[in-house]
């Protein structure tokens, strides 16, 4: 059985809403480890690494921007179909579609803001991952 890795980030939002140990036992409770974890300030040069392909979007700025505002907690947990998994657990973006029992349908809504605050960023492929998980957790 292969162990998979992920980057899983709790957004300014969950970390100012009191929501880390929340996310984190959700996490847990799925069945899935935390092999690493670390609070940070994210500046702008670690952000335009982590969001470089939509760089020149409408929702670019207000992105880095929003990432900026607060602590972010970065998170690589591992487990059987951990990227899927932990992306089923989140819910969708838009916290106002996403379902009960999923981390953004019950602890996110929408804030009317310039770009959605759903709490939670997890990988979208084994690539992603790797790639993320470089960037938050550099050998």
């Amino acid at each position: 059985m292969s162990t998979d890795k992920t980057l899983i980030l709790i957004k300014p939002d969950g970390v100012g809403g009191g929501l880390v140990g929340e996310v984190i036992s959700r996490i847990e409770s799925k069945g899935y480890a935390i092999d690493a974890l670390r609070m940070l300030k994210a500046d702008r040069a670690l952000l335009e690494k982590h969001y470089a392909e939509h760089i020149g979007k409408p929702f670019y700025e207000p992105l880095v921007e929003f990432m900026m505002s607060g602590p972010i907690v970065a998170i690589v947990a591992s487990g059987n179909c951990v990227i899927e998994g932990f992306r089923s657990l989140a819910g969708v973006t838009d916290p106002t579609l996403a379902g009960p029992g999923t981390i953004r349908g019950d602890l996110a809504r929408d804030q009317g803001t310039k770009v959605v605050q759903n709490i939670v960023h997890g990988s979208d492929s084994p690539e992603s991952a790797a790639r993320e998980i470089a960037i938050f957790f550099p050998k």
